[in-house]
């Protein structure tokens, strides 16, 4: 067997899966981090800036569909080989590599047990800023919701927020700039398709997007676990900013003092509160009956 070499000339372990493209014969990249807490801890990886993992079925095949042009490799299990066809000639078309791979490989590629068979290497689609994404919304008077989290941190939270906005038709998700928050693998899958739908835009400054948004016609509403009006006998106005806060230390006090409009979930009282995901699900519904409601 000729041995493999990296450009320093230094021997580099032969790659023991077998490739299907000829282009595919790079070595698989370090693992990422683990997303079960439980597991060994994270290892820091090194990949191409703007490159990151995808994976899980719906949030794989969402990407190809909207932007085919940034895949950049494929892994795969063969049971998924008829079912991604159209994503494997579009591999051979453009000289993509692709390899068809173990479950403990995709284990190790994606850090997670739940990546359904799949792992598209893509580019990471580019940050919005406030006015690119208020530049993409229809003029005051017309109905635009917006989502704002402020201290939200969990992947998965994110995800599932994702998918809810992304089902009812939510225009944009707006976070902080200095927050670590970001689109990633696994907030991916768990958003089923939603974050290629739903855009991302990071705020420098709070003060000055609150500006930029009443001036767009927004109204800012704040959600607070209590104290705010009962969601259910509240008007949410056409053009609303909902803003949603981490669970335990909740949104900062400034933004709440800022906001036009609070408002509290009504329930059992039996838990102080529903976590973000589910807080957003909830109001989120009720905006699109008082919408579409005949």
């Amino acid at each position: 067997m000729t041995e493999n070499r990296w450009k320093g000339g230094k021997p580099a372990t032969p790659s023991p899966w077998k490739s299907r493209s000829p282009q595919a014969e790079r070595q698989v990249a370090p693992a990422v981090p683990r997303e079960e807490a439980e597991q060994d801890p994270p290892q820091r990886v090194i990949r191409p800036a703007g490159e990151m993992r995808l994976y899980g079925i719906n949030a794989c095949l969402a990407a190809f569909a909207r932007r085919p042009g940034q895949l950049r490799k494929v892994y795969l299990l063969e049971s998924r080989i008829a079912e991604l066809k159209p994503v494997l000639a579009w591999c051979v078309k453009q000289r993509l590599g692709y390899r068809v791979v173990e479950n403990t490989d995709l284990d190790k590629l994606t850090g997670s047990r739940h990546h359904e068979g799949i792992c598209f290497e893509m580019l990471r689609p580019p940050a919005l800023a406030l006015a690119d994404l208020l530049a993409a919304q229809p003029a005051a008077p017309d109905p635009s919701l917006l989502i704002w989290l402020d201290g939200v941190g969990n992947p998965h939270n994110l995800g599932a927020l994702l998918r809810s906005a992304a089902h009812f038709a939510v225009a944009g998700v707006i976070v902080p700039k200095s927050s670590s928050l970001d689109l990633s693998g696994a907030a991916a899958r768990v958003a089923e398709g939603g974050a290629e739908v739903v855009a991302m835009a990071r705020i420098d400054d709070q003060q000055a997007a609150i500006s930029s948004l009443r001036t767009a016609g927004y109204t800012i509403t704040a959600t607070v676990p209590r104290d705010g009006a009962g969601l259910y006998a509240s008007r949410i106005a056409p053009r609303t900013v909902l803003v949603f806060g981490a669970e335990g230390e909740g949104m900062n006090k400034a933004l709440i003092e800022t906001a036009d409009q609070r408002l509290t979930i009504p329930g059992s009282g039996i838990v102080e509160s529903l976590n973000i995901a589910a807080s957003a699900a909830v109001v989120l519904g009720e905006y699109w009956r008082q919408q579409h409601a005949h």
